[in-house]
């Protein structure tokens, strides 16, 4: 659930580096995770070298596979089964075809470009049924459809609206968008709580939890409640908060550097979502 003071994700909104989502399912090791390689998912998808590009396809898929499979549930009213075969069937064909590989990002942002490729695809799944087993051919990360779809319960107004026909076109991007900010948000999260984890800062993290994230029946918790509560002095309190916000903003930024195609789209984005410009 979105905090109501913190509104991380509505798009209506003035951007916040804040966000209460769920954990994303863990990854391999060796895969997956987002490259420290400025702009190095989107080269690395059409590199010459196969674990480059593969390293790269699984980055991609960890950072759009939630906005992609939640599009077709609302967009295009797809049911359960029918959104997670496709959802995965697009990335596999992404992978197995180059489709992705002709972006040009003088023409558009990369998510622009991708969710048009999936409408395009999705325009001509009754084709592509009787050629490829439903689902794909090629498997990557972990992708817990469950959850996503528990995740869908906030916009469970939107699906019943829409239920005699597609949403309108004019929303298309702006959907997407925010369910891929979810995305970046939720693993720049999940990031966070994994890093204070292994560096002894869970009470860093617990702070930023209870303040940032939790969508409590009553008001947000002062200062002194939570020191209270979390057994340490007030300063430590604020120390804490400006430490986890800190960190989570680099993650998200450093997110969203490895899913941009330029320093131009990356500035862009990190302005719109953060309200900063970065260097």
């Amino acid at each position: 659930m979105t905090p109501a003071h913190a509104a991380p994700y509505d798009v209506a909104q003035s951007p916040s580096p804040f966000a209460s989502a769920p954990a994303p399912a863990p990854l391999p090791s060796d895969v997956g995770s987002f490259p420290a390689t400025r702009h190095s998912v989107i080269a690395g998808i059409s590199s010459d070298d196969q674990q480059t590009r593969r390293v790269a396809f699984d980055a991609l898929v960890s950072a759009y596979w939630r906005p992609v499979y939640k599009y077709v549930r609302i967009k295009w009213r797809r049911d359960r089964e029918d959104a997670a075969d496709l959802t995965q069937e697009f990335f596999a064909r992404a992978f197995e075809k180059g489709s992705l590989d002709r972006f040009d990002p003088t023409r558009a942002r990369f998510r622009t470009f991708l969710r048009v490729c999936f409408d395009g695809f999705v325009a001509n799944e009754h084709k592509a049924a009787g050629r490829i087993k439903r689902g794909g051919t090629v498997a990557f990360v972990p992708l817990d459809f469950a959850a996503a779809e528990s995740e869908l319960s906030d916009t469970s107004g939107r699906l019943a609206a829409n239920e005699n026909g597609l949403a309108p076109a004019a929303d298309d991007d702006a959907l997407f968008r925010q369910e891929w900010v979810r995305a970046i948000f939720a693993d720049a999260v999940a990031a966070l709580r994994e890093s204070c984890e292994a560096a002894g800062k869970q009470t860093h993290f617990a702070v930023f939890q209870r303040y940032d994230l939790e969508d409590g029946v009553g008001p947000r918790p002062t200062y002194a409640q939570l020191g209270a509560e979390l057994g340490i002095p007030v300063t430590q309190v604020t120390n804490h908060l400006a430490f986890a916000r800190r960190e989570l903003r680099r993650l998200v930024l450093e997110r969203l550097r490895a899913v941009c195609a330029s320093d131009d789209e990356f500035r862009l984005e990190a302005r719109e979502l953060l309200g900063v410009d970065p260097a």
